[in-house]
């Protein structure tokens, strides 16, 4: 018990030397990885055609979406293999690793031929390429959660913690923000023939920023006093999922908390832009800009909930936010094909006299204060589930099952659902089921957890 008091304190002044920098490198560092992972993404309407080659534009668009999807379904392997790796030998190490095969994958996209060129293997080569990628991001994100909330005081985790979970959506702003100022500086007809590669191309200096921020930070005293003892996990995946108590909180982790908020992430990010895209053929550069502005304007929110977080609880932060969006989506995506530039088939190229890109705008801000709201503290929620000894694996595949697998679908499966029904707001019934299922599961069994002291033992 004194060891343990004297870890605390330690761990307390450390977050207040120190807490500055830790929160910048590793909050920078983690934007730089979803800025790799997501410019794929951004770019999806613009080059599924040129790697995918299908019969029609909405078939390569959805191939190119299955490909962006195949990394997301192996981020939960790249936490198996790198949480054994971080837990074993330190979350700084792992850091490195993982930002150079990132940034690697994301340079060769930008330098690979297209399906003009090689045909059919330009497709399995950036198939590939994900792969890597999700590996990659699957040991980077959880690492530095926990490191920030190792260092960081119990009454302030949600709040630090806060910074790191709006990375992701500072990385997709970022990548939106850097395809808008190429295709400004080289013309759309340019930019088309090669200036898409200039966005992948980036990941070499931003790799070189990302190890100048990482190089200098050390594992945490929780961590460190565990190692000095010899009480790390030999095998913390195997325990993680062999431990009857442990494989409990993972499937609650999941089915109660990280599907709900990830499918709620991506919707209101990455389906809402390629909704305005291709379901209501708003113009590229138009929908770029509309969340570009939309995306500024909500960082401020997480912040917000991770400190209201700490104040009155993480729970039902979660599960209010997949209330909301349960409740709001369909009439959301009902009231933004009012304000499309077309009127019915945008085939036949109707002008909508009601046609509103604030409008637009303004719908998808309301999207993203359900995204505040389970994303914000979720880092924190998750921290507290698990003990420090199986942290890193324990909660890294949780958030990657639920957010990247069942999240990362959401674009896929919501044009699928179109394409299949015929619907143009059935895209949306995937998130509507997969947030009232983690709604349910979370109020019947998740417990409050922001009064646990994560220097002893789990809840």
């Amino acid at each position: 018990m004194a060891s343990s008091s004297r870890v605390a304190r330690g761990t307390a002044a450390a977050a207040d030397k120190h807490i500055g920098k830790i929160i910048t490198a590793s909050s920078v560092g983690t934007m730089i990885e979803w800025y790799q992972f997501f410019v794929f993404g951004s770019l999806a309407t613009t080059l599924a055609s040129k790697f995918f080659q299908t019969g029609t534009p909405l078939g390569n668009l959805i191939a190119w979406l299955a490909a962006f999807a195949v990394g997301f379904i192996f981020r939960p392997f790249g936490t198996v293999f790198f949480g054994r790796v971080g837990t074993m030998i330190g979350r700084d190490r792992s850091y490195m690793v993982t930002m150079s095969i990132m940034a690697a994958c994301t340079f060769l996209v930008g330098i690979m031929p297209t399906a003009e060129s090689i045909g059919a293997a330009a497709g399995i080569i950036l198939v590939v390429l994900r792969i890597l990628q999700g590996l990659a991001l699957g040991g980077e994100y959880s690492g530095a959660a926990t490191y920030i909330a190792e260092h960081a005081p119990q009454n302030k985790r949600g709040l630090y913690t806060s910074f790191l979970q709006l990375s992701a959506t500072a990385g997709f702003l970022l990548s939106m923000l850097v395809v808008l100022i190429c295709r400004m500086i080289f013309g759309e007809a340019a930019f088309d023939a090669w200036g898409w590669r200039a966005p992948f191309l980036l990941s070499v200096l931003l790799l070189g920023l990302s190890i100048y921020l990482r190089s200098s930070l050390k594992d945490s005293p929780l961590f460190l006093n565990l190692k000095s003892i010899g009480q790390t996990a030999n095998d913390p995946v195997k325990e993680s999922i062999t431990n009857p108590i442990n494989v409990r909180y993972v499937l609650l982790a999941i089915f109660g908390a990280t599907m709900g908020q990830g499918v709620i992430w991506y919707t209101s990010q990455f389906y809402a832009l390629y909704y305005m895209q291709s379901v209501l053929h708003v113009p590229l550069l138009t929908s770029a800009v509309i969340m570009v502005v939309v995306l500024l304007l909500s960082i401020p929110l997480f912040v917000l909930s991770g400190w209201l977080s700490d104040q009155i609880g993480r729970k039902w932060m979660l599960l209010g936010s997949m209330a909301l969006a349960a409740l709001s989506y369909y009439s959301i995506y009902a009231t933004m094909g009012n304000y499309g530039p077309f009127v019915g088939d945008p085939a036949q190229n109707i002008a909508n006299p009601d046609y509103s890109p604030f409008m637009l705008g303004l719908l998808v801000c309301v999207q993203m204060i359900f995204v505040a709201m389970a994303y914000g503290p979720i880092a924190a929620y998750l921290v507290e589930m698990f003990p420090t000894r199986i942290r890193y694996s324990s909660m890294a595949l949780p958030y990657h099952i639920g957010n990247g697998v069942f999240g990362g679908l959401v674009p896929l499966f919501g044009l699928l659902l179109i394409q299949s029904t015929g619907n143009p707001l059935a895209g949306v019934f995937y998130t509507i089921a997969i947030a009232i299922i983690c709604l349910v599961v979370g109020a019947i069994f998740l417990r409050e957890s922001k009064n646990v002291d994560i220097t002893t033992t789990a809840w």
